[in-house]
C-alpha cells in the first residue's frame, strides 16, 4: 500500500477547513457540507450559487486534498472531528445544519455529538446522505489496506471517480494515499453508544445504492429524539452528484430556513 508520510500537523483555522463558494455570508443559516470518500470542497460549489442567499453554504475541506494536498489526511474520526469542531465553533453565531454523504454523512452525525458535547450551539438539523445508520455494520470488505488494483477495482464500482484518473498511474499515486486514510476513517469507526440526537435527521438516498438500503436508511430514526424522514431519489451510490442534482437541492432548499429563520428539519 501507498505509505501516509509523517507531517507534524499545523493548526489550522476556519478558512483552511471551510470555503465559502457564494457571496452569502450574511444568511439566516450556515450549511456545512461534507465530502465522501476522496471527496473535496470543490463537490459543493454549484450549490453554493444555488442556495444562496437562503442559505450560506460552507464546503469543508478535509486535509490531504485540493489546497490542503500537503497536510496528512486523518485516518480515525475522532481526531478528525476534534479537529473540525475546534476550527467551526466560531462560525456557529447562527442556526446551522450538516449535510455529508457516505462519509461525510458518518462525519457529520458525529460532529453533532462532539459539538453537543462541548456544549455549544447545537444544529438545527443532519442530513445524512448514502449512508447506513452509524449503529448498523458494513457489508463490504475492508478496503482501507487492500492492494492496490482491489482498491482502484473498487474505486470503479462506486462509479464516483472518473475513468481517466482511475487509468492514469501518476493521479492514482496522488489520489490513493488520501482515499487510505478516508476509508480508514469509516471502517476504523465503531458506533459508541449514547443520548440521541436532539435535531431532526433528514436522511437521502439512491434508489439503486447497494451500500445503504431503505432499511439502512430507516435506521437513523433510531439516533434522533426528533423527526427521521427518508427520502430516496433516482440513482446509485452518488444519486446527488448524478441525475438527481437538482432534486437534491430542492429537498435541501425546503428543508432548510423558515420564513423565520429557524430550521424545520422537514420538507414544506
Amino acid at each position: 500500500m501507498e505509505p501516509l508520510t509523517s507531517r507534524p500537523r499545523r493548526t489550522a483555522s476556519a478558512g483552511d477547513w471551510c470555503v465559502r463558494w457564494a457571496d452569502s455570508a450574511d444568511a439566516p443559516v450556515r450549511l456545512f457540507c461534507l465530502p465522501h470518500t476522496g471527496g473535496g470542497a470543490a463537490l459543493y460549489r454549484d450549490w453554493a450559487g444555488h442556495l444562496a442567499p437562503g442559505a450560506d453554504v460552507l464546503a469543508v475541506r478535509l486535509p490531504g486534498r485540493e489546497k490542503r494536498f500537503t497536510e496528512t489526511p486523518y485516518r480515525r474520526l475522532d481526531d478528525l472531528t476534534g479537529a473540525l469542531a475546534d476550527a467551526v465553533e466560531p462560525l456557529l453565531d447562527r442556526p446551522y445544519a450538516w449535510f455529508g454523504h457516505s462519509m461525510g454523512a458518518l462525519i457529520g452525525y458525529e460532529m453533532c455529538r462532539t459539538l453537543r458535547a462541548r456544549g455549544v450551539r447545537p444544529p438545527g438539523l443532519l442530513i445524512a446522505s448514502g449512508r447506513r445508520a452509524p449503529h448498523l455494520p458494513s457489508r463490504q470488505p475492508a478496503v482501507h489496506a487492500a492492494p492496490r488494483r482491489e482498491l482502484v477495482d473498487h474505486l470503479r464500482e462506486l462509479n464516483g471517480t472518473p475513468a481517466e484518473v482511475l487509468d492514469s498511474a501518476a493521479a492514482l499515486s496522488a489520489l490513493l494515499p488520501m482515499v487510505r486514510a478516508d476509508f480508514a476513517v469509516s471502517e476504523t469507526y465503531r458506533w459508541r453508544p449514547g443520548p440521541p440526537l436532539d435535531c431532526p435527521v433528514a436522511v437521502y438516498g439512491g434508489r439503486n445504492d447497494p451500500l445503504a438500503t431503505p432499511g439502512e436508511l430507516a435506521g437513523w430514526q433510531r439516533h434522533t429524539a426528533a423527526d427521521a424522514e427518508v427520502r430516496l431519489f433516482d440513482g446509485g451510490h452518488f444519486f446527488l452528484h448524478e441525475g438527481a442534482r437538482d432534486q437534491v437541492l430542492s429537498a435541501l432548499a425546503a428543508h432548510l430556513p423558515a420564513p423565520s429563520g429557524a430550521l424545520t428539519g422537514r420538507q414544506q
